[in-house]
């Protein structure tokens, strides 16, 4: 059996291609994402980009999928009850209550998130996607870690499933143990590291897939680590390898980057040439006839203002010539620019006076609609397999209660699927609003049934309307309360204008108060009382 060293090496070749495309593409945006493998210090200088699209494109680009996979103000996911199991395994009239239990299982899920580190990780992973097409993350419960591309290999089936990963990584001696110590144990030499570097050792971490699920172990000097072993189910796995866009037989994936490597590299080198041309065409130097009478010191040590003698025509002034052909460059260099701008989905508002609101609101639709394809992909290789696993340490460690399986399902309402909602308000939004201006407000109200129309923007906008939105049984609730307490009022004020009439007097009719005291029992709704003695007769009783 080949130790995990001899197998990195082995899937090393493979990679080469794309880590020698990713590190070009990591020159011409942000330099410091990707170095070579051999580079194990903290001093290594990086040259900077003449241009700085690249390096603004990428963040861009990176913050908005962020936003998209993980928006902070709401939930990626949704706990969903099978339709399909409601009135047989569990009642109608439970589905609220389970909602309820689940949106609080969800705020738990995403508080767990909101606490850990995770984010940073990811955002970090994104940067990456975009300019070399992949990274690795690996969710421990000490917190997520990521590996850019020159520390890990991975293998994949024909169909693009994933099958081996082995990552790379330097550590310190002193912390595997006294057997590590001792430089002079090494049993491998690796070229790549000097004499210097011997204090540090090479780890790797071999990760494989088997029948039974995902296993994995660590080497150091071709000796497995004590404690090393893990294991995982093959659809709950803490390592995630993720790829930005995918080709057919490939175990990589390519960045957006290189797909506008081109624009870059003329962009690099137009934004040289005009920044050397502009520092050459910057400095002054006067130039003297040889026969002139002034002299060159002369010249050099006058002040502002001074005087000296001399003609005019003996000096001169050198100049580039060269402002036709900066134009030129500098027109092809904005057109580059606009392009990749509109690659990296930097939102550029049309500067002009009238530049209106619903334009701008277009033009972020149109950024938004081009996410689309880049949501895919990821989707499916990360938010699924991190939610996966995310649950399953939070159910481990009993921070949420375990889900049953085949009755409860995890939805992702992120990406892709956000869009798609987005697309649908603003269709919905556009047809009401079409009626209302074509038929009038009457039609509206005629054709329109206001409760659907309200849960259909809610669903669109991914809010969730329990107990925000009222039903219609308790519209008609309301209704009927408004319309009894209206009749009461009504009684009331038609029994106190009767009240004061001569035939409702209690000296000329005794009856009266007892006819107004059960009429105003009978409204509130509670039982009639005893039937009293008239007031004459309470009065010749006590003697009054």
């Amino acid at each position: 059996m080949k130790s995990a060293r001899q197998r990195y090496h082995e899937l090393t070749s493979g990679r080469t291609a794309f880590l020698d495309i990713a590190l070009e593409c990591s020159k011409l945006t942000i330099p410091t994402l990707l170095m070579h493998e051999e580079t194990t210090t903290d001093h290594t200088r990086f040259k900077t980009p003449w241009q700085s699209v690249g390096a603004k494109g990428v963040v861009t680009l990176a913050s908005k999928l962020m936003l998209g996979l993980l928006p902070p103000s709401t939930s990626f996911f949704k706990l969903q009850l099978d339709d399909s199991k409601l009135g047989v395994e569990i009642p109608a009239e439970a589905k609220s209550e389970l909602d309820l239990s689940f949106a609080k299982i969800e705020r738990m899920i995403m508080e767990s998130i909101a606490a850990s580190t995770d984010r940073v990780q990811i955002f970090s992973a994104i940067k990456h996607l975009v300019v070399t097409g992949n990274a690795l993350l690996y969710m421990s419960k000490d917190g997520m870690k990521m590996y850019p591309l020159n520390r890990y290999v991975v293998e994949r089936d024909g169909n693009g499933n994933l099958t081996e990963i082995v990552t790379r990584e330097r550590v310190n001696r002193s912390m595997l143990g006294p057997e590590f110590e001792n430089p002079k144990q090494l049993s491998v030499v690796d070229s790549s590291v000097g004499s210097k570097f011997e204090k540090d050792v090479d780890v790797f971490t071999c990760i494989k897939l088997t029948k039974k699920g995902w296993t994995w172990y660590q080497e150091a000097d071709d000796k497995i680590l004590p404690d090393t072993y893990g294991k995982a189910p093959k659809d709950k796995s803490p390592w995630l390898p993720l790829r930005f866009v995918t080709v057919d037989g490939e175990d990589y994936g390519r960045g957006r980057v290189e797909e506008f490597l081109g624009d870059l590299k003329s962009l690099e080198a137009l934004m040289q040439a005009l920044v050397e041309g502009s520092a050459a065409a910057a400095k002054v130097i006067f130039t003297v006839s040889p026969s002139s009478v002034t002299k060159p010191a002369s010249l050099a040590n006058a002040g502002n203002g001074a005087i000296i003698q001399g003609r005019p025509d003996d000096i001169g002034v050198i100049q580039v010539g060269k402002t036709a052909d900066f134009r030129t460059a500098f027109e092809l260099a904005n057109t580059l620019e606009r392009r990749l701008s509109e690659a990296f989905l930097i939102l550029n508002v049309r500067q002009s006076e009238r530049t209106t609101a619903e334009e701008v609101r277009m033009t972020q639709m149109e950024l938004e609609q081009q996410l689309g394809g880049l949501f895919s992909l990821l989707t499916v290789e990360f938010l699924i397999p991190y939610l996966n696993r995310k649950m399953l340490d939070l159910t481990r460690s009993k921070q949420i209660p375990s889900l049953p399986k085949g009755l409860v399902t995890p939805t992702i309402v992120a990406g892709i699927n956000a869009l798609g909602r987005g697309q649908d308000r603003e269709s919905l939004i556009q047809f009401v609003t079409t009626i209302a201006q074509t038929m009038g407000p009457q039609a509206l109200q005629q054709y329109i049934n206001p409760d659907e129309a309200i849960k259909r923007l809610a669903a669109a906008q991914g809010i969730d309307i329990l107990n925000l939105v009222k039903g219609m049984e308790q519209i008609q609730n309301e209704k009927q309360q408004a319309m009894q307490q209206q009749m009461q009022a009504s009684l009331v004020q038609q029994a106190g204008q009767f009240a004061s009439a001569p035939a409702m007097d209690p000296s000329k009719n005794p009856e009266a108060i007892d006819g107004i005291q059960a009429a105003m029992q009978t409204m509130s709704g509670q039982p009639p009382q005893q039937q009293q003695p008239p007031l004459n007769h309470l009065a010749s009783t006590y003697g009054y």
